[in-house]
């Protein structure tokens, strides 16, 4: 508590105005929240740095973004190796200084929470929590070092409701300390294209087509929705999926797959096959609040997505098809009702989008991690003086401090 304590006096004498973001994994979702990020605290004026592993492609996109960013070598999955990564992190966080560390995903929240341990104020945001991919002896040891390590965390970002409630379910006590900010995407990034044109550049042929995009995992289910195609097919003549993206579990999702299936392989930006797309199915295992539905429901496409966290939340009613998680027969048909009604898609699409542009605008994602990171600065350093550095494209924060 006393070592605490001098930290945050040093930290309430200076300018706070230089944050560090930590992540791993540094692909996909999380790594696109995390460069979204970076860009809007970039443009206010923030001194943004980031520390994560250089093996994807997070970050030449975080440095493309304006941060500055530090390597640090660690693995995505808890192990032996943690103790080195912790020391290595904690090595960046003494070199950076920063006024403030925001941890992302599991491994990061592990290291980070254990080479900071509360010396300067900390963010942890989960992504979705690591209990859930787990079971038996391995999802009890984790759920325990969630329940000590939450201690080390002055805000918890959940990014759905169902997120904290499934932290308090578990008996996280989270009280005072977790905030929800759901994700947000870019509405002029994500929006409706043309249909035709995109199956031309993406040489398609016409018919019906449902589009799977993310990692290929066990947590993105594409082998669930594998399993429900032949009942799309046997509903929907010359329908086609494609699955867009690469991942661990090619192989086996290749031998798994059947008549009118393609794979498509990465992308780094997805909007043409959202274009291209009747449905966009998002069939998941686990999550917090995913990306890909918000993506496409901006983009004006129909979205069936597995009834995991943030699923309700991101897919409200009339916008898409909300379907019990690993429930094969149920998938099956809400792709095949959509495929098979295109105007009732269409209208789907429509209402989603509408929905993303009233609650999921990555402006105010941004603007809300902008304000707990000023209520944390406010209870830890004691500042006063918080000048917002606010416009339409670019909601943010700058921070001062008292003698700075």
């Amino acid at each position: 508590m006393r070592e605490r304590q001098q930290q945050d006096d040093g930290l309430r004498h200076r300018v706070l105005h230089r944050v560090l973001h930590v992540a791993q994994p540094t692909t996909a979702g999380v790594a696109r929240c995390v460069v979204d990020l970076v860009r809007h605290q970039v443009a206010t004026g923030l001194d943004v740095h980031l520390a994560c592993p250089t093996d994807g492609w997070l970050a030449s996109a975080a440095r493309g973004a304006g941060a500055r960013v530090h390597p640090w070598a660690a693995t995505r999955t808890p192990g032996p190796s943690v103790l080195v990564e912790t020391r290595r992190l904690a090595r960046i966080v003494a070199r950076v200084d920063p006024g403030l560390v925001h941890l992302h995903s599991a491994k990061a929240g592990l290291a980070g929470r254990l080479a900071v341990r509360g010396r300067r104020p900390t963010v942890f945001q989960p992504h979705g929590w690591s209990f859930l991919a787990v079971s038996g002896p391995v999802r009890a040891a984790t759920t325990t070092w969630e329940r000590a390590g939450v201690r080390w965390a002055d805000r918890v970002v959940c990014v759905s409701e169902a997120e904290r409630s499934a932290a308090a379910a578990l008996g996280l006590h989270l009280e005072g300390s977790a905030v929800v900010v759901p994700n947000g995407v870019d509405v002029r990034h994500f929006r409706p294209a043309d249909r035709r044109s995109a199956r031309v550049a993406l040489d398609l042929p016409p018919g019906p087509v449902a589009v799977c995009v993310g990692r290929l995992s066990e947590q993105k289910g594409q082998d669930l929705l594998l399993a429900a195609w032949p009942r799309v097919r046997e509903r929907v003549a010359g329908a086609r999926l494609v699955l867009v993206g690469e991942g661990p579990e090619l192989g086996r999702l290749r031998e798994a797959a059947g008549a009118g299936v393609q794979f498509a392989g990465a992308v780094d930006d997805p909007r043409q096959w959202y274009a291209a797309a009747d449905v966009v199915v998002v069939p998941s295992r686990w999550e917090g609040m995913a990306l890909v539905p918000l993506e496409a429901s901006a983009s004006g496409r129909s979205v069936v997505v597995t009834d995991v966290h943030g699923a309700r939340e991101s897919v409200p009613r009339g916008a898409g098809s909300v379907v019990p998680v690993a429930d094969v027969d149920a998938l099956g048909d809400a792709v095949a009702v959509r495929l098979d009604d295109l105007a009732t898609a269409s209208r789907e699409g429509a209402a989603g989008r509408r929905h993303v542009q009233e609650h999921h605008r990555l402006g105010d994602s941004a603007e809300r991690v902008s304000r707990l990171y000023r209520d944390v600065l406010r209870e830890r350093c004691g500042v006063t003086d918080v000048t917002d550095v606010t416009d339409d494209a670019s909601p943010g924060v700058g921070f001062s401090a008292p003698g700075a």
